[in-house]
């Protein structure tokens, strides 16, 4: 499973998630999970798609690494999530999904905001995991 926040995936990640999941002949799951902003007015008005802003988000470049994945053979899974917690999500979709790897990659806006996430996913995934950039 290659799971980011919102934004592009590190370009090593990538590579490790697409190779892993080529080696042990499984799918590759690619998750990007936005932030949900706490707006309950709009989701009244709106629905679910009044909350969705894609300028928030690098859709295309994280579309274009499952374009890539499946090019290579492998049946490829996108799924785009929204929730007031992302890496709580991203922890719950690959613990019900029963992932072997986490390959978790997105590139870092926030420092904090990846530090936190980033923590959430050591402390919380049922699987191997490894994060773009912790050394």
């Amino acid at each position: 499973m290659l799971g980011t926040l919102s934004s592009r995936v590190e370009p090593d990640a990538e590579r490790l998630a697409i190779e892993s999941a080529l080696e042990n002949g499984v799918p590759l799951l690619v998750v990007n999970v936005m932030p949900l902003p706490a707006c309950p007015r709009a989701l009244a008005l709106g629905g679910p798609r009044a909350l969705d802003f894609p300028n928030r988000e690098d859709y295309e470049a994280v579309r274009a690494t499952a374009q890539r994945a499946a090019s290579w053979g492998l049946k490829v899974e996108h799924l785009r999530v929204t929730s007031p917690r992302p890496a709580k999500a991203l922890v719950q979709i690959a613990n019900e999904r029963g992932a072997g790897l986490l390959v978790f990659a997105p590139q870092r806006k926030g420092i904090f905001r990846f530090w936190r996430a980033a923590r959430e996913v050591r402390r919380n995934a049922d699987c191997l995991i490894w994060i773009a950039g912790d050394d």
